[in-house]
């Protein structure tokens, strides 16, 4: 990265936002002894080792540190240009606090971009940098590579596309291990703040050793990364399916299980026991129920029981809803009614779970997903993904099409999060090529 900032910029600063121990600070340091280094880290522990390292470098006077959130440090401005270089940390949104995501959501917001508050930390530092920069600025961050596909990344996408000035952007496959303690998929995005190149260019490499300073990749015109939603599929084009086949999604809609808000609530416990029984419905809670159930799912009485109640609760006679009433008077006190979800729903205490699917499949591992037929219709949270046929399929067609996915469908077409978790979002599945049914059933 270091080099590649070498051969395409001339900083008068360099600022590096996340600096941890000081890798990135200390050797822009050395690769640019006229510019002077500013390096940001809130952590406490972190700081003091950061100016143990600075101190031992012997770089006191060339690197000056700022313990402070990136997001609202204050960076002078500055005559000549900054470089923006580092690894902004990985941080997952739920434990991002509701004020710095209004923050985030308000900030892109005065670019034209909508900002999903599902965005990891890492988004959030390259609008900052934004915020910070001037144009002709640059910068090179490298963090998972999960934005390329996700919604909520798509506000970077826009970013890259469009303000920050998107030049190139190298992916690492996980068995590069560009992160020591994480088997992930790492990006590099190279940007010049203001001035948006004729093409960006992409490139998927195996080895950090073939990142080559980053002078490689081939031009992908903005107007055809603007169409597509998932940038890897782009970047890491997968083969093309046999001539015949057909995509998953034009026979079946891929959807997430229900989300409960709560599960400690809502997944029946013992406080749910003089809940009516009908009111508790089996479903499948973890993953590793469809993992163990092998290629049939047919009995569903091993399985946790959901508290599915409906959203008029005058549905109920007299004695239902007093039991009822008993629960959610339990619930309230859980603080069930204040999720996020909750308050979201129609009515706080209606779950609303999905029809049971046909097919259920886990969707995050370190390991292909199971596809298991359904028999005992059994319902699923958001630990699974239904697989629900567009028109009335027989019993031996769905087996067949479960029967082809657990044999084609590999880890290689997921994506790999921080931990070297492989995970299918719906559009995914929904874009695996499968034969005909026919063919299937043949």
């Amino acid at each position: 990265m270091l080099r590649w900032a070498r051969e395409n910029a001339d900083p008068a600063r360099v600022v590096d936002p996340g600096a941890g121990s000081g890798r990135f600070a200390l050797k822009a340091a050395r690769v640019f002894p006229e510019a002077s280094v500013v390096a940001i880290e809130p952590d406490p522990l972190a700081v003091r080792i950061l100016r143990a390292n600075i101190a031992a470098a012997g770089m006191k006077d060339r690197v000056t540190v700022i313990e402070d959130d990136y997001r609202q440090a204050v960076i002078e401005e500055i005559e000549g240009q900054t470089l923006f270089i580092g690894n902004p940390p990985y941080v997952r949104h739920h434990n991002i606090a509701e004020e710095w995501k209004e923050w985030f959501a308000r900030s892109a917001a005065t670019y034209g971009i909508k900002a999903s508050k599902l965005a990891g930390l890492h988004i959030h530092f390259y609008l900052r940098t934004l915020q910070l920069a001037q144009n002709g600025d640059v910068g090179a961050f490298i963090t998972s590579s999960e934005w390329l596909d996700v919604n909520y990344g798509d506000s970077l996408r826009q970013l890259l596309s469009r303000d920050l000035g998107g030049i190139a952007l190298h992916v690492l496959d996980p068995k590069a291990l560009p992160f020591a303690d994480a088997t992930t998929t790492g990006a590099i995005a190279c940007f010049k703040v203001g001035r948006k190149a004729d093409k960006f260019r992409v490139r998927n490499v195996d080895s950090a050793a073939k990142l080559n300073g980053l002078s490689g990749g081939r031009g992908i015109s903005w107007d055809k990364l603007a169409g597509t939603s998932r940038w890897s599929a782009i970047i890491r084009p997968g083969p093309k399916p046999p001539a015949g086949f057909v995509e998953l999604g034009e026979i079946c809609r891929v959807h997430r299980g229900q989300v409960t808000g709560g599960n400690r609530v809502w997944v029946a416990g013992e406080e749910a026991s003089k809940l009516p029984t009908r009111l508790l419905t089996p479903a499948v809670t973890k993953a590793k129920e469809l993992i163990g159930a092998g290629n049939v799912l047919s009995d569903a009485r091993h399985l946790k029981r959901i508290v599915d109640l409906p959203q008029d609760l005058d549905d109920l006679d007299a004695d239902e809803r007093k039991r009822v009433m008993r629960f959610l008077r339990w619930a309230k006190k859980q603080g069930a009614d204040q999720s996020y979800i909750a308050r979201h729903r129609p009515a706080w205490w209606s779950v609303g779970l999905k029809p049971a699917a046909p097919i259920l499949c886990t969707y995050m591992a370190r390991r292909p997903p199971a596809f298991v037929r359904n028999e005992c219709e059994a319902r699923h949270i958001n630990i699974a993904h239904g697989l629900y046929p567009r028109e009335n399929l027989s019993s031996e067609t769905l087996d067949a099409i479960a029967s082809f996915l657990r044999e084609n469908v590999g880890v290689h077409s997921g994506r790999t999060y921080a931990g070297g978790l492989t995970k299918f979002e719906p559009k995914e599945l929904e874009r695996i090529a499968i034969p005909p049914i026919e063919q299937l059933t043949a």
